[in-house]
């Protein structure tokens, strides 16, 4: 599966975290989209950067990190196709890929632990997209 993730400086420390517990991970290529320091940027280029490359078919899924992660879910879900989830535990996780078939998680850097989020994203990972109802609803969503 390859994975893009960006973050702005709010979510630096927490993607550097996630990257070294991914890199782990067998089956797993990254395409990190920046930053990698902690000035202060516009989250919402960096969101956009995640999205396109969704859209282009670089990437499967995405990994957004923002202080709270308001900000990068907000600009994420203004791309046609793209369904960002913003998550605080496991449960929220598993349940944007089973019922809403999120394909960018998104996660704040200043309010989620690390070992917090590395339980999540590994939940996000693995969880598959249950279909039946829930496709129709992302279809309704898609219109």
């Amino acid at each position: 599966m390859i994975i893009a993730i960006a973050n702005d400086h709010g979510g630096t420390e927490l993607k550097h975290f996630l990257l070294q517990q991914m890199q782990k991970q067998e089956g797993l290529k990254i395409i990190d989209l920046g930053i990698n320091d902690l000035h202060s940027v516009d989250y919402p280029e960096y969101a956009g950067r995640v999205c396109q490359a969704l859209r282009a078919g670089e990437a499967e899924r995405g990994i957004l990190i923002c202080g709270t992660g308001l900000g990068m879910s907000m600009a994420a879900n203004r791309y046609p196709g793209i369904r960002a989830a913003l998550c605080h535990d496991e449960f929220t996780a598993r349940l944007s890929r089973q019922h809403n078939d999120a394909n960018i998680l998104v996660l704040g850097g200043r309010v989620t632990g690390a070992p917090v989020a590395e339980a999540i994203v590994q939940v996000w990972l693995a969880t598959a997209f249950e279909g039946g109802r829930h496709q129709r609803r992302i279809q309704l969503m898609d219109k």
